[in-house]
């Protein structure tokens, strides 16, 4: 029964995607490759002339970046949000065109707490899948949180982790949304959190599949460091980070971490830094890839 079946379901398959109905993630994920990944802030500002997608289609293709996160913003009114619906269809139809992966890019400083802040979050991801329902051939492969309570005063401070809990409690309820609208999620998070105990660590990285590490002011242009220096800081601090964020935890629903580095700490060096991270990192299992803070500082 299960061989006559089987070409059936091949067939329902392919008609499935030749129609557009199966999401782009489908076949993104398949991919063996590590995440390069790209932020893009205020995309309605930055990708609204004609030709600015098309530069950014061309600079993630000679970077090898084979995933996009697009700023998604609560437009004011029905007309604001199918305005800003429209050109981001756009966007994504043609990335998709270079079998880049896209991804909503939300923000908030106190998303993590209960209540209005953290419902106000998940009204943002309803209006990502609202967007991907009426738009099936150039919908979002994932949803792509930063949320930042540590900006807060009163979260600041080395080993101030009190915030943490409800953070999680907040990708907990994000990754059950993601999950039922079939969408992967993926969240910045500061290396503050890794340096919780071994019960916080591992509340974490068992909270989201994917999680970005900012990396961020490793190195200054202005510290007089060679270029070699600065990379060799890089990959032992990226090494060092990773193993111990993992250490005494074990586990098949441990999320993998992507590295982020950010344009002011190398400048034209972040090619080369990128991918000395790649070579260094590839066969560690952790190991997501790596992501370049942002489009908005190379325009």
């Amino acid at each position: 029964m299960a061989s006559s079946r089987a070409p059936s379901i091949l067939r329902q398959f392919l008609l499935l995607s030749l129609a557009g109905f199966l999401p782009f993630q489908v076949f993104a994920q398949n991919s063996t490759m590590p995440s390069h990944g790209l932020w893009v802030w205020k995309t309605s500002t930055v990708l609204a002339a004609p030709s600015s997608t098309e530069a950014l289609r061309k600079f993630c293709r000679s970077h090898e970046i084979n995933e996009v996160y697009l700023s998604f913003s609560s437009a004011g009114g029905a007309q604001g949000r199918a305005a800003e619906d429209e050109l981001l269809s756009n966007i994504i139809r043609e990335l998709h065109q270079s079998s880049i992966r896209v991804e909503a890019l939300l923000s908030s400083t106190d998303a993590d707490q209960s209540g209005k802040p953290r419902e106000k979050l998940l009204d943002h991801i309803h209006e990502v899948i609202q967007f991907n329902q009426k738009h099936p051939k150039s919908a979002f492969e994932g949803i792509h949180l930063d949320i930042e309570p540590q900006q807060r005063p009163e979260n600041k401070g080395p080993g101030n982790l009190n915030f943490l809990p409800g953070l999680i409690e907040t990708y907990h309820a994000a990754r059950r949304l993601a999950l039922q609208a079939h969408l992967t999620i993926n969240a910045d998070i500061q290396i503050k959190l890794l340096k919780g105990d071994l019960t916080q660590r591992r509340n974490l990285l068992t909270s989201l599949p994917r999680l970005t590490l900012m990396l961020y002011e490793l190195n200054s242009p202005s510290d007089g460091a060679t270029p070699e220096q600065e990379q060799q800081k890089l990959l032992n601090k990226s090494k060092e980070t990773i193993e111990a964020a993992y250490d005494g935890i074990t586990g098949s629903d441990l999320a993998r971490l992507a590295i982020g580095l950010r344009t002011p700490d190398y400048e034209q060096r972040m090619p080369r830094m990128l991918q000395a991270v790649d070579e260094a990192l590839r066969t560690n299992p952790h190991y997501l890839g790596w992501a370049w803070h942002s489009w908005n500082d190379l325009r």
